[in-house]
């Protein structure tokens, strides 16, 4: 296993959250904390470090750093609505979350890196920022070039259907074609992601 492949799975495993595929089968054989005490019962945590590691598993999951965070906390105060509903339903509209989703990637990690390497259009055109925000209507696929790639190849026939959740409502995919639509905003409840979005509201409110 490489270092960061290790790297990740001891972070799911602290988290309580698996983040890659191989993550989840490894915490099903071990489905305690890494390290030596990982098996021991620890200490009660105070509310600070519950409300830490929500937010870091929501920061995990999106595969981003504390400011991309914040600033997404900070506009999520500023729309209608609950904050952390509107916190995962904007984090879930970056290119990069819908590229995972639309199951051309098998793990946010990849997704990422499709962008970065100019692989995916939006609305025909390069994206190479995974942060880009997609609107409702824009249409997500994969540069002409880049299909005939292993990886691409491989998202095509359906190979990463096994280890990721069932497509949401909120994506409209032509997995043959390498092809996905944003269709509305997503809806909390439909996101696949693993966090109690209100400790992480009150760990931004806290501070």
């Amino acid at each position: 296993m490489s270092n960061r492949a290790r790297s990740k799975t001891r972070l799911s495993r602290a988290l309580g959250v698996a983040l890659t595929p191989k993550a989840a089968r490894i915490m099903e054989k071990r489905p305690y904390g890494p390290g030596e005490h990982g098996r021991t019962k620890r200490k009660a945590d105070s509310d600070y470090a519950v409300r830490l590691r929500e937010k870091q598993r929501l920061r995990a999951q999106y595969n981003i750093g504390e400011k991309q965070l914040r600033i997404a906390y900070n506009e999520a105060k500023r729309v209608d609505g609950q904050t952390g509903e509107n916190l995962v339903e904007l984090l879930e509209m970056r290119l990069d979350a819908l590229v995972l989703r639309a199951g051309f990637a098998r793990t946010i990690s990849q997704a990422r890196q499709f962008v970065v390497h100019r692989h995916i259009l939006v609305d025909g055109k390069i994206v190479d920022r995974p942060s880009f925000r997609v609107k409702p209507g824009q249409h997500i696929g994969v540069k002409q070039r880049s299909e005939g790639t292993e990886p691409f190849q491989v998202a095509a026939a359906g190979g990463h259907v096994d280890v990721l959740p069932k497509t949401p409502g909120y994506l409209e995919v032509e997995l043959d074609k390498l092809q996905a639509t944003l269709v509305r905003r997503p809806k909390r409840a439909e996101v696949p992601v693993t966090c109690d979005v209100q400790l992480v509201v009150e760990y931004y409110a806290a501070r």
